[in-house]
Protein backbone atom coordinates (compact mmCIF):
# COMPACT_ATOMS: atom_id res chain seq x y z
CA UNK A 1 0.00 0.00 0.00
CA UNK A 2 0.99 3.66 0.03
CA UNK A 3 0.36 6.70 1.07
CA UNK A 4 -0.48 8.85 -1.63
CA UNK A 5 -3.90 6.31 -2.27
CA UNK A 6 -4.43 5.44 1.27
CA UNK A 7 -5.06 9.55 1.84
CA UNK A 8 -7.26 9.58 -0.98
CA UNK A 9 -9.87 12.68 -1.37
CA UNK A 10 -12.46 11.04 -3.56
CA UNK A 11 -15.85 10.92 -2.24
CA UNK A 12 -19.27 8.76 -3.60
CA UNK A 13 -19.99 10.13 -7.29
CA UNK A 14 -17.00 11.58 -8.13
CA UNK A 15 -15.84 11.74 -11.61
CA UNK A 16 -12.95 14.44 -11.35
CA UNK A 17 -9.57 13.04 -9.26
CA UNK A 18 -9.39 15.70 -6.04
CA UNK A 19 -6.25 16.95 -5.27
CA UNK A 20 -4.22 17.64 -2.42
CA UNK A 21 -2.55 21.22 -3.28
CA UNK A 22 -6.16 21.75 -4.89
CA UNK A 23 -8.14 22.24 -1.69
CA UNK A 24 -8.96 25.30 0.08
CA UNK A 25 -6.76 25.60 2.97
CA UNK A 26 -10.07 26.98 5.35
CA UNK A 27 -12.25 24.32 4.42
CA UNK A 28 -10.17 21.12 3.98
CA UNK A 29 -12.03 17.64 2.75
CA UNK A 30 -10.62 16.12 5.36
CA UNK A 31 -12.11 18.53 7.82
CA UNK A 32 -16.00 18.56 6.27
CA UNK A 33 -15.72 14.32 7.00
CA UNK A 34 -15.82 15.80 10.29
CA UNK A 35 -18.50 18.65 10.06
CA UNK A 36 -21.13 16.09 7.72
CA UNK A 37 -20.49 13.23 11.26
CA UNK A 38 -20.81 16.00 13.99
CA UNK A 39 -24.25 17.41 12.60
CA UNK A 40 -25.61 14.39 11.54
CA UNK A 41 -28.86 12.73 13.24
CA UNK A 42 -26.75 9.00 13.82
CA UNK A 43 -24.21 11.03 15.58
CA UNK A 44 -26.07 12.96 17.76
CA UNK A 45 -28.20 9.99 19.04
CA UNK A 46 -25.22 9.15 20.63
CA UNK A 47 -25.85 11.39 23.22
CA UNK A 48 -28.20 9.10 25.02
CA UNK A 49 -26.65 5.92 24.04
CA UNK A 50 -24.94 3.66 26.66
CA UNK A 51 -20.90 3.84 26.89
CA UNK A 52 -21.18 1.93 30.07
CA UNK A 53 -23.39 2.31 32.38
CA UNK A 54 -26.84 2.38 30.12
CA UNK A 55 -29.32 5.37 31.13
CA UNK A 56 -27.43 6.61 33.42
CA UNK A 57 -28.10 10.28 35.17
CA UNK A 58 -25.03 10.67 36.33
CA UNK A 59 -23.31 14.19 34.82
CA UNK A 60 -19.62 12.51 34.80
CA UNK A 61 -20.63 9.15 33.68
CA UNK A 62 -19.84 9.14 30.04
CA UNK A 63 -22.45 8.34 26.79
CA UNK A 64 -21.65 7.40 23.20
CA UNK A 65 -21.47 11.07 22.20
CA UNK A 66 -18.86 11.94 25.27
CA UNK A 67 -16.94 8.73 24.25
CA UNK A 68 -16.86 9.81 20.61
CA UNK A 69 -15.52 12.79 21.23
CA UNK A 70 -12.81 12.42 23.29
CA UNK A 71 -11.78 9.47 20.94
CA UNK A 72 -11.51 11.90 18.33
CA UNK A 73 -9.34 14.24 20.38
CA UNK A 74 -7.18 11.47 20.97
CA UNK A 75 -7.01 10.51 17.49
CA UNK A 76 -6.67 13.34 15.88
CA UNK A 77 -3.38 13.73 18.39
CA UNK A 78 -2.00 10.55 17.46
CA UNK A 79 -2.94 11.30 13.60
CA UNK A 80 -1.29 14.72 13.77
CA UNK A 81 1.76 13.27 15.52
CA UNK A 82 2.23 10.09 12.76
CA UNK A 83 1.68 12.47 10.38
CA UNK A 84 4.61 14.63 11.43
CA UNK A 85 6.56 11.45 11.34
CA UNK A 86 5.49 10.24 7.88
CA UNK A 87 6.13 13.41 5.99
CA UNK A 88 9.23 13.99 7.41
CA UNK A 89 9.86 10.22 6.31
CA UNK A 90 8.05 10.77 2.76
CA UNK A 91 9.01 14.50 1.81
CA UNK A 92 7.33 13.80 -1.55
CA UNK A 93 4.07 13.49 -0.18
CA UNK A 94 4.34 17.31 1.26
CA UNK A 95 6.65 18.92 -1.06
CA UNK A 96 4.70 17.59 -4.45
CA UNK A 97 1.42 16.53 -3.46
CA UNK A 98 0.54 18.99 -0.73
CA UNK A 99 -0.39 16.87 2.16
CA UNK A 100 0.10 18.21 5.63
CA UNK A 101 0.61 16.90 9.02
CA UNK A 102 -2.62 17.99 10.16
CA UNK A 103 -4.13 16.20 7.12
CA UNK A 104 -3.55 13.09 8.85
CA UNK A 105 -5.25 14.15 11.90
CA UNK A 106 -8.17 14.84 10.12
CA UNK A 107 -8.70 12.06 8.72
CA UNK A 108 -7.84 9.96 11.79
CA UNK A 109 -10.13 12.52 13.61
CA UNK A 110 -13.57 12.56 11.69
CA UNK A 111 -13.43 8.52 11.60
CA UNK A 112 -12.33 8.20 15.76
CA UNK A 113 -16.13 10.29 15.93
CA UNK A 114 -18.09 7.80 13.64
CA UNK A 115 -16.48 4.80 14.98
CA UNK A 116 -19.42 4.03 17.66
CA UNK A 117 -21.75 5.80 15.00
CA UNK A 118 -23.13 2.26 14.24
CA UNK A 119 -23.75 0.88 17.66
CA UNK A 120 -27.48 0.14 18.72
CA UNK A 121 -29.17 1.15 21.78
CA UNK A 122 -27.84 -0.11 25.04
CA UNK A 123 -24.23 -0.28 24.74
CA UNK A 124 -22.26 -3.81 23.68
CA UNK A 125 -25.23 -5.84 24.92
CA UNK A 126 -27.31 -4.33 22.48
CA UNK A 127 -25.46 -5.70 19.71
CA UNK A 128 -25.92 -9.16 21.51
CA UNK A 129 -29.51 -8.65 22.18
CA UNK A 130 -29.80 -8.30 18.54
CA UNK A 131 -27.53 -11.34 17.46
CA UNK A 132 -29.41 -13.63 19.98
CA UNK A 133 -32.49 -13.17 18.35
CA UNK A 134 -31.80 -13.97 15.14
CA UNK A 135 -29.21 -16.72 16.51
CA UNK A 136 -31.41 -18.62 18.90
CA UNK A 137 -34.47 -16.17 18.88
CA UNK A 138 -37.67 -16.22 17.14
CA UNK A 139 -35.34 -14.80 14.40
CA UNK A 140 -33.82 -18.33 13.65
CA UNK A 141 -36.91 -18.57 11.31
CA UNK A 142 -35.32 -16.27 8.57
CA UNK A 143 -32.47 -18.77 8.87
CA UNK A 144 -34.12 -20.78 6.30
CA UNK A 145 -35.02 -17.82 3.55
CA UNK A 146 -31.71 -16.41 3.63
CA UNK A 147 -28.46 -16.87 2.31
CA UNK A 148 -25.87 -17.99 4.63
CA UNK A 149 -24.04 -14.82 4.42
CA UNK A 150 -27.56 -12.58 5.07
CA UNK A 151 -28.30 -14.83 8.01
CA UNK A 152 -24.83 -14.47 9.74
CA UNK A 153 -24.61 -10.61 8.97
CA UNK A 154 -28.09 -10.83 11.59
CA UNK A 155 -26.19 -13.24 13.44
CA UNK A 156 -23.24 -11.49 14.58
CA UNK A 157 -24.43 -8.49 14.12
CA UNK A 158 -21.72 -5.75 14.30
CA UNK A 159 -22.00 -2.14 14.90
CA UNK A 160 -18.90 -1.29 12.91
CA UNK A 161 -20.36 -3.02 9.96
CA UNK A 162 -23.57 -1.24 10.69
CA UNK A 163 -21.63 1.93 10.83
CA UNK A 164 -20.81 1.62 7.63
CA UNK A 165 -23.75 1.32 6.31
CA UNK A 166 -25.08 4.34 8.16
CA UNK A 167 -21.99 6.22 6.97
CA UNK A 168 -22.63 5.08 2.91
CA UNK A 169 -25.71 3.76 2.54
CA UNK A 170 -27.90 6.03 -0.36
CA UNK A 171 -31.20 6.97 -0.13
CA UNK A 172 -33.69 9.05 -1.61
CA UNK A 173 -32.32 12.70 -1.99
CA UNK A 174 -28.75 11.25 -0.12
CA UNK A 175 -26.71 9.27 -2.27
CA UNK A 176 -23.98 7.88 -0.86
CA UNK A 177 -24.82 8.46 2.93
CA UNK A 178 -23.09 11.25 4.21
CA UNK A 179 -20.56 11.14 1.41
CA UNK A 180 -17.23 11.52 2.77
CA UNK A 181 -13.70 10.95 1.73
CA UNK A 182 -12.75 7.35 0.98
CA UNK A 183 -9.50 8.26 2.89
CA UNK A 184 -11.87 8.77 5.98
CA UNK A 185 -14.09 5.82 5.11
CA UNK A 186 -10.94 3.46 5.14
CA UNK A 187 -9.67 4.86 8.52
CA UNK A 188 -13.02 3.93 9.70
CA UNK A 189 -12.69 0.38 8.69
CA UNK A 190 -11.66 -1.57 11.35
CA UNK A 191 -12.49 -5.21 10.22
CA UNK A 192 -12.38 -4.78 6.51
CA UNK A 193 -13.85 -8.48 6.10
CA UNK A 194 -17.18 -10.20 5.51
CA UNK A 195 -19.18 -11.91 8.06
CA UNK A 196 -18.08 -15.03 6.97
CA UNK A 197 -15.85 -16.96 6.82
CA UNK A 198 -16.07 -15.98 10.81
CA UNK A 199 -12.60 -15.39 12.50
CA UNK A 200 -10.51 -17.57 9.84
CA UNK A 201 -7.49 -16.27 11.37
CA UNK A 202 -5.85 -14.58 14.20
CA UNK A 203 -5.33 -11.43 12.34
CA UNK A 204 -6.23 -8.09 13.69
CA UNK A 205 -8.76 -7.73 10.59
CA UNK A 206 -10.46 -10.85 11.07
CA UNK A 207 -11.55 -10.51 14.36
CA UNK A 208 -15.21 -9.18 13.78
CA UNK A 209 -16.49 -8.20 10.70
CA UNK A 210 -16.94 -4.51 8.94
CA UNK A 211 -20.08 -4.36 6.20
CA UNK A 212 -23.08 -6.37 5.82
CA UNK A 213 -23.78 -8.19 2.26
CA UNK A 214 -26.10 -5.56 1.03
CA UNK A 215 -22.40 -3.03 1.47
CA UNK A 216 -20.29 -5.01 -0.29
CA UNK A 217 -20.46 -3.36 -3.37
CA UNK A 218 -19.14 0.17 -1.74
CA UNK A 219 -17.00 -1.65 0.72
CA UNK A 220 -14.93 -2.83 -2.08
CA UNK A 221 -14.88 0.23 -4.23
CA UNK A 222 -13.54 2.09 -1.18
CA UNK A 223 -11.03 -0.69 -0.55
CA UNK A 224 -9.90 -0.84 -4.06
CA UNK A 225 -9.54 3.00 -4.39
CA UNK A 226 -7.86 3.37 -1.62
CA UNK A 227 -4.91 1.13 -2.64
CA UNK A 228 -5.94 -1.53 0.21
CA UNK A 229 -4.44 -5.19 -0.66
CA UNK A 230 -6.80 -8.58 -0.36
CA UNK A 231 -6.07 -10.62 1.88
CA UNK A 232 -8.07 -14.02 0.24
CA UNK A 233 -9.21 -15.11 -3.04
CA UNK A 234 -12.14 -16.83 -1.66
CA UNK A 235 -13.68 -14.51 0.31
CA UNK A 236 -13.75 -10.88 0.75
CA UNK A 237 -11.23 -9.55 2.75
CA UNK A 238 -8.36 -6.68 3.01
CA UNK A 239 -5.78 -5.34 4.69
CA UNK A 240 -7.10 -2.40 7.00
CA UNK A 241 -6.17 1.11 5.97
CA UNK A 242 -2.70 1.93 8.27
CA UNK A 243 -4.58 4.62 10.05
CA UNK A 244 -7.32 2.55 11.33
CA UNK A 245 -4.69 1.57 13.28
CA UNK A 246 -4.83 5.13 15.25
CA UNK A 247 -8.73 4.82 15.54
CA UNK A 248 -8.10 2.14 17.41
CA UNK A 249 -5.83 2.74 19.40
CA UNK A 250 -7.37 6.12 20.08
CA UNK A 251 -10.49 4.11 21.39
CA UNK A 252 -8.20 1.38 23.38
CA UNK A 253 -6.86 4.33 25.24
CA UNK A 254 -9.83 5.92 25.97
CA UNK A 255 -11.98 2.92 27.09
CA UNK A 256 -9.20 1.70 29.13
CA UNK A 257 -8.36 4.82 30.92
CA UNK A 258 -11.94 6.45 30.96
CA UNK A 259 -14.11 4.06 31.86
CA UNK A 260 -11.93 3.22 34.47
CA UNK A 261 -12.23 7.19 35.90
CA UNK A 262 -15.96 6.76 35.55
CA UNK A 263 -16.11 3.14 37.30
CA UNK A 264 -14.30 5.60 40.41
CA UNK A 265 -16.46 8.52 40.20
CA UNK A 266 -19.64 6.05 40.08
CA UNK A 267 -17.89 4.63 43.54
CA UNK A 268 -17.77 1.43 42.12
CA UNK A 269 -13.82 1.15 41.96
CA UNK A 270 -11.86 2.38 45.25
CA UNK A 271 -9.76 5.31 44.65
CA UNK A 272 -6.94 3.62 45.75
CA UNK A 273 -7.26 1.55 42.67
CA UNK A 274 -6.23 5.00 40.94
CA UNK A 275 -2.97 5.00 42.64
CA UNK A 276 -1.71 2.08 42.46
CA UNK A 277 -2.73 0.84 38.88
CA UNK A 278 -2.59 4.97 36.99
CA UNK A 279 0.43 5.90 38.57
CA UNK A 280 2.57 2.49 37.35
CA UNK A 281 1.69 4.29 33.85
CA UNK A 282 2.71 7.62 34.78
CA UNK A 283 5.32 7.05 37.22
CA UNK A 284 7.70 8.71 34.87
CA UNK A 285 5.95 11.49 34.39
CA UNK A 286 4.10 12.21 37.61
CA UNK A 287 4.77 15.89 39.68
CA UNK A 288 4.38 14.26 42.95
CA UNK A 289 3.91 18.00 44.41
CA UNK A 290 1.04 19.14 42.03
CA UNK A 291 -0.54 15.43 42.13
CA UNK A 292 -0.01 16.12 46.18
CA UNK A 293 -2.05 19.30 45.91
CA UNK A 294 -5.12 17.93 44.33
CA UNK A 295 -7.99 17.67 47.09
CA UNK A 296 -10.51 15.65 45.83
CA UNK A 297 -11.27 12.17 43.96
CA UNK A 298 -12.31 13.69 40.92
CA UNK A 299 -9.30 16.25 40.51
CA UNK A 300 -6.56 13.51 41.69
CA UNK A 301 -7.80 10.87 39.14
CA UNK A 302 -8.37 13.43 36.30
CA UNK A 303 -4.81 14.41 36.71
CA UNK A 304 -3.71 10.75 36.62
CA UNK A 305 -5.68 10.35 33.32
CA UNK A 306 -4.76 13.15 31.28
CA UNK A 307 -0.97 11.82 32.31
CA UNK A 308 -2.09 8.06 31.32
CA UNK A 309 -3.47 9.19 27.86
CA UNK A 310 -0.22 10.96 26.87
CA UNK A 311 1.77 8.31 27.72
CA UNK A 312 -0.32 5.85 25.67
CA UNK A 313 -0.18 8.27 23.18
CA UNK A 314 3.37 8.59 22.69
CA UNK A 315 3.66 4.65 23.13
CA UNK A 316 1.51 4.20 20.28
CA UNK A 317 3.22 6.37 17.86
CA UNK A 318 6.42 4.69 18.50
CA UNK A 319 5.07 1.43 17.79
CA UNK A 320 3.07 2.92 14.57
CA UNK A 321 6.67 4.21 13.37
CA UNK A 322 8.46 0.97 14.06
CA UNK A 323 6.21 -1.10 12.57
CA UNK A 324 4.96 1.42 9.15
CA UNK A 325 6.31 -0.86 6.51
CA UNK A 326 4.96 -3.92 8.28
CA UNK A 327 1.46 -2.06 8.25
CA UNK A 328 1.99 -0.95 4.49
CA UNK A 329 2.62 -4.66 3.43
CA UNK A 330 -0.31 -5.61 5.58
CA UNK A 331 2.03 -7.84 7.93
CA UNK A 332 1.34 -6.16 10.98
CA UNK A 333 -1.56 -8.31 12.56
CA UNK A 334 -2.27 -7.23 16.26
CA UNK A 335 -3.63 -3.76 17.85
CA UNK A 336 -0.75 -1.00 18.62
CA UNK A 337 -1.30 -1.56 22.35
CA UNK A 338 -1.54 -5.63 22.51
CA UNK A 339 2.79 -5.13 21.56
CA UNK A 340 3.12 -2.06 23.77
CA UNK A 341 5.58 -1.44 27.10
CA UNK A 342 2.63 -1.28 29.18
CA UNK A 343 0.43 -4.12 27.94
CA UNK A 344 0.49 -5.56 31.47
CA UNK A 345 -0.92 -2.16 33.24
CA UNK A 346 -3.60 -1.75 30.57
CA UNK A 347 -4.88 -5.55 31.23
CA UNK A 348 -4.84 -4.88 34.92
CA UNK A 349 -7.07 -1.30 34.58
CA UNK A 350 -9.18 -4.02 32.56
CA UNK A 351 -9.70 -6.89 34.30
CA UNK A 352 -10.61 -4.24 37.38
CA UNK A 353 -13.16 -2.34 35.13
CA UNK A 354 -14.46 -6.01 34.00
CA UNK A 355 -15.40 -6.94 37.41
CA UNK A 356 -16.05 -3.74 39.55
CA UNK A 357 -18.04 -1.78 36.54
CA UNK A 358 -19.08 -4.19 33.32
CA UNK A 359 -20.18 -6.55 35.73
CA UNK A 360 -21.88 -4.31 38.28
CA UNK A 361 -25.47 -5.06 39.59
CA UNK A 362 -26.71 -1.61 38.09
CA UNK A 363 -25.04 -2.20 34.53
CA UNK A 364 -26.39 -5.88 34.61
CA UNK A 365 -30.03 -5.08 35.38
CA UNK A 366 -30.17 -2.54 33.45
CA UNK A 367 -28.55 -4.91 30.34
CA UNK A 368 -31.21 -6.95 31.07
CA UNK A 369 -34.09 -4.57 30.67
CA UNK A 370 -32.32 -3.71 27.37
CA UNK A 371 -32.35 -6.95 25.95
CA UNK A 372 -36.21 -7.35 27.13
CA UNK A 373 -36.55 -4.28 25.03
CA UNK A 374 -34.73 -5.58 21.38
CA UNK A 375 -36.37 -8.46 21.22
CA UNK A 376 -40.06 -6.72 21.62
CA UNK A 377 -38.88 -4.51 18.98
CA UNK A 378 -37.07 -7.07 16.82
CA UNK A 379 -40.41 -9.49 17.48
CA UNK A 380 -42.58 -6.79 16.62
CA UNK A 381 -40.59 -5.02 13.45
CA UNK A 382 -39.13 -8.07 11.83
CA UNK A 383 -42.76 -9.52 11.69
CA UNK A 384 -44.13 -6.76 10.10
CA UNK A 385 -40.88 -6.89 7.23
CA UNK A 386 -41.99 -10.66 6.27
CA UNK A 387 -45.83 -9.45 6.33
CA UNK A 388 -44.96 -6.36 3.85
CA UNK A 389 -42.83 -8.39 1.76
CA UNK A 390 -45.56 -10.79 1.31
CA UNK A 391 -48.15 -8.09 1.16
CA UNK A 392 -49.92 -9.67 3.82
CA UNK A 393 -49.99 -6.84 6.73
CA UNK A 394 -52.52 -6.81 9.18
CA UNK A 395 -54.23 -4.46 10.40
CA UNK A 396 -52.16 -3.97 13.07
CA UNK A 397 -49.12 -4.02 11.05
CA UNK A 398 -50.12 -1.76 8.74
CA UNK A 399 -50.57 1.16 11.69
CA UNK A 400 -46.67 0.15 12.41
CA UNK A 401 -45.86 0.62 8.92
CA UNK A 402 -47.37 4.12 9.06
CA UNK A 403 -45.09 4.94 12.58
CA UNK A 404 -41.83 4.31 10.26
CA UNK A 405 -40.00 7.26 9.08
CA UNK A 406 -39.69 7.29 5.61
CA UNK A 407 -36.32 6.48 5.78
CA UNK A 408 -37.37 3.47 6.54
CA UNK A 409 -37.92 1.51 3.42
CA UNK A 410 -39.67 -1.96 3.36
CA UNK A 411 -41.01 -3.86 -0.34
CA UNK A 412 -41.44 -6.55 -1.23
CA UNK A 413 -38.77 -7.63 -3.30
CA UNK A 414 -36.25 -8.87 -0.36
CA UNK A 415 -36.52 -10.41 3.00
CA UNK A 416 -32.61 -9.57 3.55
CA UNK A 417 -33.52 -6.25 2.98
CA UNK A 418 -36.59 -5.67 4.96
CA UNK A 419 -34.85 -7.49 7.89
CA UNK A 420 -31.70 -4.97 7.15
CA UNK A 421 -33.90 -2.24 7.05
CA UNK A 422 -35.87 -2.33 10.55
CA UNK A 423 -32.75 -3.33 12.21
CA UNK A 424 -31.22 -0.15 11.61
CA UNK A 425 -34.05 1.75 12.37
CA UNK A 426 -33.97 -0.19 15.64
CA UNK A 427 -29.98 0.16 16.33
CA UNK A 428 -30.30 4.10 15.73
CA UNK A 429 -32.54 4.56 18.54
CA UNK A 430 -31.47 5.94 21.71
CA UNK A 431 -31.78 4.10 24.74
CA UNK A 432 -34.94 6.31 26.08
CA UNK A 433 -36.23 6.33 22.45
CA UNK A 434 -35.91 2.34 22.35
CA UNK A 435 -37.43 2.39 26.12
CA UNK A 436 -40.35 4.80 24.47
CA UNK A 437 -41.27 2.90 21.39
CA UNK A 438 -41.52 -0.12 23.23
CA UNK A 439 -43.91 0.42 25.67
CA UNK A 440 -45.88 2.33 22.80
CA UNK A 441 -46.07 -0.85 21.17
CA UNK A 442 -47.47 -2.53 24.08
CA UNK A 443 -50.17 -0.26 24.42
CA UNK A 444 -48.67 1.75 26.90
CA UNK A 445 -49.73 5.56 25.99
CA UNK A 446 -47.19 6.96 28.57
Amino acid sequence: MNWEQLLSLKRYGDTNKRLRQEQDEARLGFEVDYDRIIFSTEFRSLQDKTQVVPLSKTDFVHTRLTHSLEVSVVGRSLGRQVGRLILEKHPHLQTSLGYQMNDFGAIVAAAALAHDIGNPPFGHSGEKAIGSFFKSGKGMAFKSKLSDAEYQDLCDFEGNANGFKILTESRTGREGGLRLSYATLGAFMKYPKASLPKKPTSHIADKKFGFFQSEESTFKDVAEELGLLSRSKDYTSYCRHPLAFLVEAADDICYTIIDFEDGINLGLIEEEYALEYLIKLVKSSINTKKYQALKNTQDRVSYLRALAINTLINEAVSIFMQNEEAILNGTFDQALLDVSQYKAQIEDIISISIKNVYQSKEVIHKELAGYKVLDGLLETFTDVAQAKLENNLSNYQSLVVKALPESVELSDKSLYNNLMAVCLYISKLSDSNAMSLYHRLKGSLV
